[in-house]
């Protein structure tokens, strides 16, 4: 699943982002309103959080705006404005939950799901040959047998499945499963994919994810 966060505190984007990550989640974010709408309307993500007092274009007219252009993408509010008038309104317009500032992350994570759940995206579900990745429910199976994967590994996986068949330059997972700078020059994308094929490709006789040498990895089921 890729959520999106549109805040403008630094703290609390750092916060979220690293909270999501490792709840299994792909993740970017948008510092200023009129960006996270931009990114909102692409139709790349299955959840959007979404602060109200935002630079450039504020909350309640992003989310006025998706809702307008079709965009049906679960949203959920974060604001301190905890108002009965200001909840009426996000609901009005649209968004699918609200949530008021400070939250403790676990209910939000909670909130995050049945929000998901409740939308039924599609594409929840992706198999290549035996594998299987649900995103709704943060679970990977091969051959019907649970894969005990962590957060980070479930991420890891999800985004190799998500883009299967397309092989994921080392920079680019660094930066959409750990949040790295995209010129960062580091072995933890090795390590991890190493740690993943020993619980997803060794137990089995057919390997799926496969390395692309000068580029990265990639997730596909080979003759």
């Amino acid at each position: 699943m890729r959520l999106l966060i549109i805040e403008d505190e630094e703290k609390t984007v750092t916060a979220l982002e690293q909270g999501f990550r490792e709840a299994g989640y792909e993740v970017a974010s948008a510092r200023r309103g009129d960006e996270g709408l931009v990114l909102a309307r692409s139709g790349d993500f299955d959840l959007v959080v979404l602060d109200i007092m935002l630079p450039r274009r504020d909350g309640w007219d992003i989310l006025a705006e998706l809702r307008r252009s079709g965009v049906r993408v679960p949203v959920i509010c974060l604001t301190a404005r905890d108002s009965v008038e200001d909840r009426v309104r996000g609901l009005e317009l649209g968004a699918d939950d609200y949530v008021v500032k400070p939250f403790a992350f676990a209910e939000l994570l909670a909130r995050a799901r049945t929000a998901l759940r409740r939308g039924g995206p599609e594409g929840a579900v992706v198999r290549v040959a035996d594998l299987e990745v649900d995103f709704l429910r943060q679970r990977a199976s091969r051959q019907g047998r649970p894969l005990e994967l962590t957060g980070r590994e479930f991420a890891l996986l999800g985004l190799l499945a998500r883009r299967r068949g397309d092989p994921l330059e080392r920079r680019e997972i660094a930066a959409q499963v750990w949040g790295m700078p995209r010129d960062s020059d580091s072995n933890v994308i090795d390590v991890a994919i190493r740690r993943l094929r020993g619980k997803v490709d060794d137990p089995f006789d057919r390997h799926l994810i496969h390395t692309v040498r000068g580029v990265g990895y990639v997730l596909e089921d080979r003759p």
